[in-house]
């Protein structure tokens, strides 16, 4: 055993020393990031996807369950369970064309759907003719 240790004992140390002088000589890995440092806090959740749709000028100024008057110029929506104040990223499918919502509002009622955008936010997503559109959901977290 004695011999073993002396035999592999320099061994380790060459090895050793040959690894800190090729990380003191080596060219600095810098990985680069799309994403800017200020930004990094934004990363995105994807939560739900399916079909989406839009209310408009007829309910302005009612109510949202939030307790905020509804307004079809901002961008926010409706969803059954996310809370109040979450941002989500609505991506249409069909064009990749995506907006960022805050949830004021419970909902949609309608069968099928994962959504109700407001009318800003469907205009910004290319929705507002058609009136609904398979989306994408992403929960922008905040930490």
């Amino acid at each position: 055993m004695r011999a073993l240790v002396t035999m592999v004992m320099p061994l380790m140390l060459v090895a050793s020393a040959a690894a800190q002088d090729s990380e003191a000589t080596a060219i600095p890995t810098v990985v680069a990031s799309a994403i800017p440092l200020a930004d990094a806090a934004d990363m995105e959740t994807e939560i739900d996807g399916g079909m989406a749709s839009y209310y408009g000028n007829e309910l302005a100024g009612n109510r949202t369950a939030s307790g905020e008057r509804f307004d079809p110029g901002q961008l926010t929506a409706a969803h059954r369970s996310l809370p109040f104040g979450s941002l989500v990223r609505v991506t249409n499918t069909s064009n990749g064309d995506s907006v960022i919502v805050r949830i004021n509002d419970r909902g949609p009622f309608s069968r099928g759907r994962v959504i109700d955008v407001s009318q800003a936010a469907a205009r910004e997503i290319g929705m507002h003719r058609s009136g609904t559109a398979r989306v994408k959901l992403a929960l922008l977290n905040d930490d």
